[in-house]
């Protein structure tokens, strides 16, 4: 028998030297954590008002009609891909993670949502050893537990403060753990592939998934949801483009742990609008969750150097 295999950074994060451009791929993080932040908060408001598979479905498809005029300019030749498997696995895990995703600020404060949804990067090795059988080294160990200690603690008050615990605080984790299916595998595509096939695909497969759903809780929508609506889906659009981008250009070990900028975007969105304030024992997960990630990125660039 061969020796298993020991995840680095070359393996497990496949790289092509023309397009690495650490500084690019932070930069464009950090606008993908902007913009995310405020599509989340006006995903929050619609939940109010809308079914999730109503809002999924309208989301994808103002994203399809944004992208129609590019394709029908580089017609169908730019839709060429030999890696639809790969397309099918990144899609699906996004569109379902999303699911998970408005459960959660449906039902639970913007910013736990936004950082359960943000614990992505702890799972990323754990995905990468699912997708390609490649072991974590030992020094990975430690920021992933560390990370879901943080966990806990922000998800222990919960269970605590009145009326047993709250599964949509589970529905937050699972969408993070998806998540990280979609980062392992917009890095894996942008090989091969132009952003715009793979956001291409990627909105189509999950506006097609969607439509069974948006039929069966198919209602009227008021004329003040809309503005949210369409908010929600150019500002998916334009954070889809930042995400794909980043990675494109960085490595998920150093493009990833930046996306808990969006935790402190959230939390003053949440405060503004909702007057939702942490207590200091999830401040503490907070802190702890957000440590793991950026010690994951140490351990990426000290693998790289």
């Amino acid at each position: 028998m061969s020796r298993p295999q020991v995840m680095n950074t070359a393996e497990a994060e496949p790289s092509v030297a023309a397009v690495d451009n650490v500084k690019l791929g932070v930069i464009f993080a950090l606008a993908t954590a902007l913009v995310g932040s405020s599509a989340a908060a006006a995903g929050k408001l619609a939940t109010e008002q809308l079914p999730i598979g109503l809002i999924v479905f309208i989301q994808f498809g103002i994203c399809l009609l944004v992208m129609l005029p590019r394709l029908l300019h580089k017609g169908v030749r730019a839709l060429a891909t030999q890696r639809v498997g790969t397309h099918l696995i990144r899609g699906a895990g996004g569109w379902v993670s999303f699911f998970a995703f408005y459960h959660a600020l449906g039902h639970i404060p913007l910013v736990d949502a936004n950082l359960l949804r943000n614990t992505a990067p702890l799972f990323v090795p754990l995905v990468v050893w699912l997708w390609a059988a490649i072991l974590i080294p030992k020094n990975r160990w430690l920021p992933i537990v560390i990370g879901f200690i943080g966990v806990a603690i922000i998800l222990r008050p919960q269970a605590s403060n009145g009326g047993g615990f709250n599964l949509a605080y589970l529905s937050g984790l699972a969408s993070g753990a998806l998540l990280a299916i979609s980062m392992v595998g917009t890095r894996l595509l942008s090989r091969t592939e132009s952003s715009f096939t793979i956001m291409f695909y990627y909105f189509l497969l999950s506006f097609v998934l969607s439509v069974p759903l948006a039929i069966q809780q198919w209602q009227p929508i008021s004329i003040e949801s809309w503005p949210s609506l369409i908010y929600i889906g150019l500002s998916i659009f334009l954070a889809m483009w930042l995400y794909t981008k980043a990675y494109s250009h960085a490595k998920p070990s150093v493009v990833s742990p930046i996306s808990y900028f969006s935790v402190v975007f959230s939390g003053l969105l949440g405060w503004v609008l909702w007057g939702h304030i942490p207590s200091p024992l999830s401040f503490a997960g907070i802190a702890m969750v957000v440590a793991a990630g950026v010690c994951t990125v140490y351990l990426g660039n000290r693998e790289e150097s």
